[in-house]
């Protein structure tokens, strides 16, 4: 195991806490410091790190507050129609957290009774809930001794203890959920933890750390061997897969278009989309034989023919046609105004061709 000899976490958590109680980022969803156990509503901190799952938090504070407004209680988003979740979630991204976050709202329902539990073994049991969230939620919301390990807090103890092995390996990862356990297994837990979550976000930057103005520079490994910039160290990975999706903007004679609705699982499950075909081109003979409609050749949408999206593991080109129905719409099909989208939630990418054909195709 390469560096992590000697390590003090009680040192490192006394000089969090008195770094962090002198100032800190002000959040919806954060409790002020020293309050203990009851100091914030647990459903807030459950809403908020499920959003917080690889999305920074300047992207997340309107995002919660807008969802708070529309589910201001746990018993108001279990009650909540799952169309309506993803709706209130669009723009976020990753949606496989929404649909977890609603799944988990109606376990602690039906479960335990309305009350988000506060104990990490309690919570690893709901949809959704991993080790992280399951320790956050039970620090931040209880001030209970939950370790946690995200990205932040990977990057903080990798420099703090000279880790030069790539810390997605499984020795590594036990080694920092061991420190992250000794680290909150101290007073203020909950405080503790949120101290090196803002440490990482704040001052411990992946690119350019700011260690001169950091409460742990005397005791911190990497920067006495003077390269915490070139920490942590993670394994190569392969680039996401390049693919294409062709997607036809099919208008009626009323101006509608015409929508369709993705599998329950898989990418953007369960969203509504502009019909998008994934194995090929999306021709005339795929829309009639696909979705049982007759249309003009499709051509090419004129402000945007095409564009690049990336997700997690893959890079998609959006290729978009404009076509014409022949004849009249099956009723049993969803066609609608590009200005009365509001009740269908559509990935991000979606969203933005419909921007363009609003804007003139």
């Amino acid at each position: 195991m390469g560096g992590v000899g000697m390590t003090n976490p009680d040192q490192w958590r006394a000089l969090l806490l008195a770094w962090y109680d002198a100032g800190h980022r002000e959040l919806a969803w954060r409790p002020p410091p020293g309050a203990g156990a009851g100091r914030v509503d647990p459903y807030l901190v459950l809403v908020s790190e499920a959003m917080l799952q690889q999305t920074q938090v300047a992207t997340v504070v309107g995002y919660f507050n807008r969802f708070i407004e529309r589910f201001p209680t746990l018993a108001a988003l279990a009650e909540a129609d799952e169309q309506a979740v993803l709706t209130a979630w669009q723009g976020l991204g990753y949606y496989r957290r929404a649909r977890n976050l609603h799944a988990a709202a109606r376990a602690i329902v039906a479960e335990h009774g309305g009350r988000v539990p506060d104990d990490a073994d309690a919570l690893l049991k709901l949809p959704g809930v991993g080790r992280y969230t399951a320790g956050a939620v039970a620090s931040i919301a209880y001030d209970r001794p939950a370790p946690i390990v995200d990205g932040n807090v990977a990057r903080v103890f990798a420099r703090l203890t000279h880790l030069t092995d790539p810390i997605d390996k499984p020795e590594a990862q036990r080694t920092l959920w061991r420190l992250a356990g000794d680290y909150a297994d101290g007073p203020r837990p909950g405080d503790a933890n949120q101290a090196l979550m803002e440490l990482g976000a704040t001052v411990c930057m992946p690119r350019v750390p700011h260690c001169l103005t950091c409460p742990l520079r005397t005791v911190c490994r990497g920067v006495r061997e003077t390269n915490p910039e070139g920490l942590p160290i993670k394994s190569p990975k392969r680039g996401p897969k390049a693919v294409t999706h062709g997607v036809l903007a099919i208008r009626d004679a009323d101006d509608r278009y015409l929508f369709t609705q993705r599998p329950d699982t898989g990418l953007w499950s369960g969203m509504w989309q502009l019909p998008t075909r994934e194995d090929g081109p999306a021709t005339a003979a795929w829309a009639k034989s696909s979705l049982g409609v007759t249309i003009t050749r499709p051509r090419a949408c004129q402000a945007m023919p095409e564009f690049t999206h990336a997700t997690t593991h893959r890079r998609i080109t959006f290729a978009i046609g404009v076509a014409t129905l022949k004849g009249k719409a099956p009723d049993d099909q969803t066609w609608r105004s590009l200005d009365a989208l509001d009740d269908l939630p559509l990935p991000n990418p979606q969203r933005k061709i419909v921007a363009t054909l609003l804007n003139g195709s």
